[in-house]
């Protein structure tokens, strides 16, 4: 029975580790500190096994409990942070849409179908340019600045063509937890 519960989860790290970790960082903007969120998950997971075996979907309780930990990481830099200073700055606006967007994050409604056409028709009303730019964003991970480079433009235009694709999505999906784009890319791989 040993032998089948590691192998069940070797086969978990196999086929989900890198999707948490993308999943985490997407929240965390730290690829280092989404990693050691993943692996405080999977070993709390293995270490709490025994009386964790009536988890019937182990990889959604994994995603759970790396939910819990991105939002607690989140609002551990949000105290460190000193946002008084910027009122609805930036970096403020996007921190705090992060932790809205965890803490309104359900895992089980994440596979629904109709919210991955609507995202897909959304990109799809994107000009080129601007759904090109976002994809290098969000699915090849680029900066900016690299962005800028590659297309030999400015990071000014970059920050327009996103802010016009995330207006277009945040439109579309509404009603269907805004901002949680970078989860799509959990399940999808397409973001």
């Amino acid at each position: 029975m040993e032998k089948q519960t590691d192998l069940f989860f070797n086969q978990i790290l196999v086929k989900y580790k890198q999707r948490y970790i993308r999943f985490a960082q997407s929240y965390v903007h730290d690829t280092e500190a989404a990693e050691d969120l993943v692996m405080d998950s999977l070993l709390y997971y293995w270490e709490n096994r025994e009386n964790l075996s009536t988890v019937e979907n182990v990889p959604m309780y994994l995603l759970t409990v790396i939910k819990h930990k991105c939002l607690n990481y989140l609002q551990r830099q949000c105290t460190w942070d000193d946002l008084s200073e910027k009122i609805l700055s930036d970096k403020e606006w996007d921190l705090q849409m992060r932790i809205s967007s965890l803490e309104a994050c359900d895992p089980q409604s994440l596979f629904s179908e109709e919210i991955q056409q609507l995202f897909d028709k959304a990109l799809e009303t994107l000009p080129e340019k601007t759904r090109r730019i976002f994809m290098m964003s969000r699915s090849d991970e680029k900066s900016y600045k690299e962005i800028a480079e590659t297309m030999n433009l400015t990071t000014k235009s970059i920050e327009f063509h996103m802010s016009k694709a995330l207006g277009v999505l945040r439109i579309a999906l509404k009603d269907y937890l805004p901002l949680l784009l970078p989860v799509f890319e959990f399940f999808y791989g397409r973001l």
